[in-house]
């Protein structure tokens, strides 16, 4: 790509700092700025324009070397911890520091010393270096390829669209440094995503494509290192090109690595099965193999009865047995599924299934991560953008031969935004990079071609308008289309570092080329990011874009999909990752219900990788995290969708609760329902001893006996969408069985916060003030959390454990002995403070204990129809034409 001033001076001190010494002196950024820029006045423009490999140099303004300055900092300035590990049994005897304390002092590093030095031309010193440690505790729990016979299976969790390819493109080019002379990486179930995966895997490992030296290739291609890929860019695995592509090469005594990338296909999997056969004398394969799993959690698993076993994981068993020596590894950033895999199953001709039976493996992610938390809750929402237009133009709930008639206008909004956010990267010299705003608002193909009409439509309109008047002052008032792009921008981005004018400057010389792509199986004209210039693609699709796909420079969302599942509502987000100079341009339209769901899927799954670690800490199993998860509260759905005892009538379903907090983040609209509530508290209110103090303040009763609790539980009537309240996030079946079957006494506390007065006997309090709105005929309370701050640690008595635990919800649980019921009353407000429901009941449950807790989960027969039909009612319809 052609650089400007900007792009290349950038250039220019960004190899400087990069090749200098690691980590950067304080000053050093400082003072390459400064010495580069006292050599520009100092000598004449030809030798400037030599220096910085240009043809013409414009010198900067004081404001872009402040804005290179920032870039340069928040680059430098990155920190990346290191993961986690559980390890099976056997594991926790082998000898796991095979790796780094033999082999690699031993073994030419020759396809992973170049992948690392090709990293750090993009990446931040501190991450290479730890996905460096990351990869090498990895490659320890593999296994020594030397070894007569092994098999072995692990499982690495990273965050959506973290760099897990980058991670595992590493931890490849190990491999083949100790040994692995067969590696596979299965990608996606999608074309696209198996063939990006293969260009990242030709640009991290072998080096080449079509004969062309690429990413850590380029300067550093050995004729006799080049692994031999049988798959390209082009083409997926067929075994006509195989036979081809390694014509003369005997597969018994080769003595390069060979790589596949292969998509998630049965047809194709059983292509390379047959193919291998055939290469090879027998079934018992001498080269040590390495299979790297691509969104594991995806197609991989083992849904039916392990007697008859699904055909994408019977195929990819069988694939691992055809090899003496095999190593199989997981990637995912929604392990639910991966986790539900039973561990015992074996089948008779193809072995284990795919359970991580020997390690799991949990990154961290860098804290340039544009990630959930940092969306939905650390920045109080100022990239998110409520869609509140009702669903007469596109309803969550419609068919295939639904039409739209006009693009709703948050949409066109969001379509203005994206032309913006082009236009203030080109200002701030990014002109280079690729930009992408993305459409996800169905799962049908011919809606998608709906959208995509009348998206190219509006861009023709504001196409010519920009044309037409550019060139014109006051072009807001020569153009409705120009007046409207003005008015976005001030909506959201006044005050940036890049004015209207500035911006206004940018529009004519990119409006032409900004493309509306299609992605799906259907697709006509292919979505392509290209190297030589920069790709401005608004891009329209559904499943297709929705695992593991990277839409390139992303900053403009527009989002309707809806799911009750967390892993398939994380995998949606193609929002997260990167966004080095423009995150702050960075938005996401989406309905405010989704931008609650996916607050609360953050929360529970940062609270699982909490529990990962003290497990890890503890020297727990795979097998441990396992039942773990699946008795976990927050994963009850994810049973459901995978129930698996297809042929009983009833079965048992477990639930561990010790450590969690459930809460009636749902109350009914019903005023019999609240008058009916409210009672229940003042009824177990009296089974309690008198307070002693007048204030209105929070009150705990400790060591209450559990008939006061389980007389208010069955007293009190919650929303159910269920009869078990697994929808309503308040488990009430299992929470019942609780209190029956462990003989334990409660503590009691009833809350006190800053509305008006509530009195009963001698109990005084102020109510709580929680917002609201309607969802399914209840009340759902803001963020489905009815307790706040300090609630969970109340009971506490030592003075200094509570100053320490107070504001840490899950330690508190850890540390308390009892459970905790919690009793609320709420004064309902609308966003505009005026009070809706002036009083309403509300409860909690904490239960104390954590992920090591030794109590026995919650057992309930089930009936298997009343999963099904529960499954069936909430899950987002997964068929489509996409």
């Amino acid at each position: 790509m052609e650089k400007n001033s900007y792009q290349a001076v950038w250039r220019y001190l960004f190899d400087k700092l990069n090749n200098g010494s690691r980590p950067l002196d304080k000053n050093r950024i400082q003072q390459e700025i400064e010495n580069l820029r006292m050599v520009i006045e100092a000598v004449q423009l030809p030798v400037i324009q030599s220096i910085l490999a240009i043809d013409e140099f414009i010198d900067l303004e004081d404001g872009e070397w402040s804005r290179m300055k920032r870039d340069f900092e928040s680059h430098f300035d990155v920190e990346m911890k290191h993961g986690d590990v559980i390890q099976g049994n056997e594991q926790q005897l082998r000898d796991t520091t095979w790796w780094t304390s033999v082999k690699k002092q031993e073994t030419d590093l020759y396809y992973w010393n170049r992948y690392r030095e090709h990293l750090f031309k993009s990446l931040p010193p501190t991450v290479v270096n730890t996905t460096d440690d990351d990869t090498d505790i990895v490659m320890n729990n593999l296994e020594n390829p030397e070894t007569e016979r092994f098999s072995r299976y692990g499982m690495v969790v990273g965050h959506v669209q973290s760099g897990k390819t980058g991670n595992y493109s590493s931890l490849v080019c190990k491999a083949a440094d100790a040994g692995y002379k067969f590696i596979v990486v299965v990608a996606g179930g999608m074309n696209n995503l198996r063939d990006q995966t293969q260009e990242r895997m030709n640009e991290s490992f072998v080096g080449y494509d079509k004969g062309t030296q690429v990413g850590a290739g380029v300067g550093n291609g050995a004729k006799g290192k080049i692994p031999l890929s049988l798959t390209t860019v082009e083409r997926d695995f067929n075994r006509h090109d195989a036979d081809r592509l390694s014509q003369g090469i005997n597969f018994e005594t080769v003595n390069v690595p060979v790589l596949l990338v292969i998509k998630k296909n049965v047809r194709t999997l059983k292509s390379v099965i047959e193919w291998l056969e055939k290469q090879y004398k027998n079934n018992d394969i001498e080269h040590a193999m390495l299979v790297v799993d691509d969104e594991s959690d995806n197609a991989s698993i083992n849904t039916k009865e392990e007697d008859d076993p699904t055909s994408i994981n019977l195929a990819l068993r069988k694939l691992l047995s055809l090899f003496k020596r095999s190593a199989y590894v997981a990637y995912t950033a929604t392990p639910y599924a991966n986790i539900f895999i039973d561990h015992k199953a074996a089948h008779n001709t193809v072995g284990n299934d795919l359970f991580p039976k020997d390690f799991i493996y949990a990154l961290d992610a860098p804290t340039n991560y544009f990630g959930a938390r940092k969306i939905f809750i650390d920045s109080e929402r100022r990239h998110l953008v409520a869609i509140d237009e009702d669903e007469k133009y596109l309803p969550y709930s419609h068919n295939k031969e639904f039409r739209l008639d006009e693009l709703p206008d948050q949409l066109l909004d969001a379509i203005r935004l994206f032309i913006i956010n082009i236009a203030i990267r080109r200002a701030r010299g990014q002109s280079d990079k690729h930009n992408s705003m993305l459409i996800h608002a169905t799962r049908f193909t011919d809606v998608h071609k709906n959208l995509a009409a009348l998206t190219a439509n509006y861009m023709k309109s504001i196409k010519d308008d920009i044309v037409a008047f550019i060139a014109l002052p006051d072009v807001e008032l020569q153009s409705v289309f120009l007046k409207e792009i003005k008015e976005t921008y001030y909506r959201y981005h006044a005050g940036i570092d890049i004015t209207w004018e500035r911006a206004l400057k940018e529009l004519d010389e990119f409006i032409e080329g900004v493309l509306v792509r299609e992605v799906h199986t259907k697709t006509v004209i292919p979505l392509e990011y290209r190297k030589d210039r920069a790709t401005n693609a608004i891009v329209i699709g559904g499943a297709s874009l929705a695992r593991g796909f990277t839409v390139e420079g992303l900053s403009v969302s527009y989002f309707l999909r809806n799911t009750v599942f967390y892993d398939t509502l994380m995998q949606m987000g193609r929002w997260f990752g990167y966004r080095p100079g423009y995150e702050d341009l960075c938005r996401i339209f989406m309905h405010s219900d989704r931008i609650t769901d996916f607050a609360e899927i953050i929360t529970a799954t940062e609270s699982l990788v909490e529990d990962f670690r003290l497990m890890a800490a503890n020297k727990k199993t795979p097998d441990d995290f396992g039942l773990y998860i699946t008795e976990n509260p927050d994963s009850a759905l994810q049973i459901t969708a995978r129930n698996k005892q297809k042929h009983m009538e009833y079965y048992f379903h477990s639930m561990r609760l010790d450590g969690s907090l459930k809460e009636t983040s749902y109350l009914s609209i019903d005023n019999d329902v609240i008058a009916w509530n409210l009672n229940a508290v003042r009824k177990v209110l009296d089974l309690l001893p008198p307070v002693l103090s007048d204030e209105r303040e929070t009150h705990v009763w400790r060591d209450v006996d559990r008939s006061v609790v389980r007389y208010f539980v069955d007293a009190f009537k919650t929303y159910d969408r269920d009869k078990l309240g697994l929808t309503s996030r308040m488990p009430i079946g299992f929470i019942r069985e609780f209190i029956e079957e462990r003989e334990t006494n409660w503590d009691v506390a009833i809350y006190s916060g800053g509305g008006g007065c509530f009195g009963y006997n001698t109990v005084k309090i102020k109510k709580q003030e929680r917002q609201y709105s309607v969802r399914n005929g209840a009340f759902e309370i803001l963020n489905r959390q009815v307790s706040s701050g300090s609630s969970e640690a109340v009971p506490i008595e030592d003075a200094e454990a509570l100053k320490r635990l107070k504001n840490d919800r899950k330690k508190a649980r850890a540390y308390r002995k009892r459970p905790l019921l919690m009793l609320h009353i709420l004064e309902m407000k609308e966003k505009n403070g005026d009070s809706i429901v002036d009083e309403i009941a509300a409860f909690g449950i904490s239960f104390s204990g954590d992920a090591l807790s030794d109590g026995l989960p919650v057992r309930l027969m089930v009936n298997t129809v009343f999963f099904d039909q529960l499954v069936e009612s909430l899950k987002d319809d997964v068929e489509s034409d996409d």
